[in-house]
């Protein structure tokens, strides 16, 4: 049984979810593993939340225990003897701790970038307000107003296509794919209410995502969160 690596909350996940052309995503596809799609659709997900309580192979970090990430992934699966596994793959994930990337792309390869962040979670009687913000040239948002209520994800739903990806894929190089396991419940949801984007994509990921900057999400919805372990990986050759 693989090794904890990770522990901590994920809280509060702002999950915009696009349909996209699946060639635009071939250059970051992993050896061995191929795109996972939901009713022939190829999603990436803009997904901001909270890293709390968090502590590396059982050590909390001062400064590196609580933080926003905002991140763009897609989905795969690979298969493994006789299962499918399906997994998420990072285009490119944000945190405010120059540390945290420098660790994720030296040691793993990772596509961390370092920028200036904040959230605002603010609960009325009867809405939830959730936003994250970070600042490259200008300053980026994503936020969703919700109803305070939780809800069970549906069987056979979008939000389940999206939240239940257990596995994270990184591509090495053109051979070789780091491939570790996330765990944690299965989540709720609130219902949303309305939403705001405003994200240079072509600035953040790269100027072929620029058509994302005007495309309207096919859904965004807001998970509760919860515990989450992330198990030490391996490299499938």
């Amino acid at each position: 049984m693989a090794k904890t690596f990770l522990e901590a909350q994920w809280r509060k996940l702002v999950m915009a979810n696009y349909a996209v052309d699946p060639e635009i995503l071939a250059p970051y596809l992993p050896a061995k593993t191929e795109l996972d799609l939901w009713k022939n659709t190829c999603y990436v997900s803009l997904v901001g939340f909270m890293f709390m309580n968090t502590k590396v192979k059982g050590f909390s970090i001062p400064l590196h225990i609580n933080f926003e990430e905002v991140n763009l992934r897609f989905y795969v699966r690979y298969q493994h003897e006789n299962e499918w596994r399906r997994g998420v793959v990072f285009i490119k994930e944000i945190v405010p701790r120059p540390a945290l990337s420098f660790i994720a792309n030296t040691l793993y390869n990772e596509h961390y970038e370092t920028l200036r962040m904040k959230h605002s979670w603010k609960q009325n009687n009867d809405t939830l307000q959730v936003e994250y913000r970070w600042k490259k040239k200008t300053w980026n948002s994503i936020s969703v107003t919700t109803g305070t209520g939780l809800l069970p994800i549906a069987i056979g739903s979008e939000e389940e296509f999206i939240t239940e990806h257990y596995w994270g894929y990184t591509k090495i190089n053109e051979f070789i794919t780091a491939e570790y396991r996330v765990e944690h419940p299965r989540w709720n949801v609130y219902k949303t209410i309305s939403f705001n984007i405003d994200v240079d994509f072509a600035d953040v990921y790269g100027i072929e995502f620029d058509e994302l900057r005007s495309a309207q999400p096919v859904s965004v919805f807001l998970a509760e969160g919860s515990d989450i372990l992330v198990k030490a990986g391996r490299k499938i050759k």
